[in-house]
């Protein structure tokens, strides 16, 4: 379920949401706002097709649109990329990336992908088994921005950080509430989920994952970040 009208197109959906945020703009700018959106997540041909004519990961792709397109200041993503193809989430997450240098918009995001967790994160915050989960660890991302994939890749830092948050969500906390228990891992995926997070608020609300903090609005002009310094602060 991706929150889509079934009786709209796809454009039609990202326009319903465009017209809500922007008002006072002409129908042509927010014509050329959907179109903008659509054709950044390669959909222009599909834009006359409605969710029933589209496979899951077109479905996807259409929200995260629909997303973007309002410019909002805090997007919280639950796996956006998950059913798209490799390529095709590859492109989304730096596309992801170029909207938040842009914008400096905040981005909340639940995966269970540890390599989008740190290409895409200034902080990867684990959480502990659930169903009463809470913040296990919090590890700061050192990779200067803008970043560069391959250059990530290549970097020690990064499969030291990789290994470390595997064995942290994997063995150290993928086992039950009970302390008896606490020492055997458990088989198959445990109930986990990495929050990624992209800069903006001092503190963040991870409502139905475990843990509720007050949060602090983004100030109007936020400093662009050094590679020394986080845009975000715990």
């Amino acid at each position: 379920n991706y929150s889509l009208l079934p009786w709209k197109t796809a454009f039609d959906n990202v326009y319903l949401a465009v017209k809500g945020a922007y008002p006072d703009k002409s129908k042509a700018e927010k014509v050329a706002i959907v179109q903008e959106h659509l054709a950044m997540v390669g959909l222009t041909e599909a834009a006359q097709k409605k969710p029933a004519q589209l496979s899951g990961g077109m479905k996807q792709r259409v929200a995260i649109a629909r997303a973007l397109a309002i410019r909002p200041q805090i997007l919280i993503l639950d796996e956006p990329f998950g059913a798209l193809d490799a390529i095709t989430k590859e492109e989304l997450q730096d596309e992801l990336l170029k909207i938040w240098q842009e914008h400096r918009l905040t981005v909340l995001m639940i995966t269970h992908d540890i390599d989008e967790a740190l290409y895409l994160s200034d902080r990867l915050v684990m959480m502990t088994n659930g169903p009463a989960a809470n913040i296990g660890e919090i590890l700061k991302i050192p990779f200067a921005r803008p970043r560069v994939r391959a250059r990530i890749l290549e970097d020690p830092a990064y499969y030291e950080l990789r290994n470390y948050a595997l064995d942290f969500l994997y063995h150290r906390f993928a086992h039950s509430e009970d302390p008896e228990e606490a020492t055997t891992p458990q088989k198959g995926n445990p109930t986990l989920k990495a929050a990624t997070i992209l800069g903006g608020l001092a503190a963040v609300a991870l409502v139905g994952f475990g843990l509720m903090q007050s949060w602090t609005p983004k100030q109007t002009q936020t400093p662009a970040p050094t590679p020394q310094e986080s845009p975000i602060g715990w």
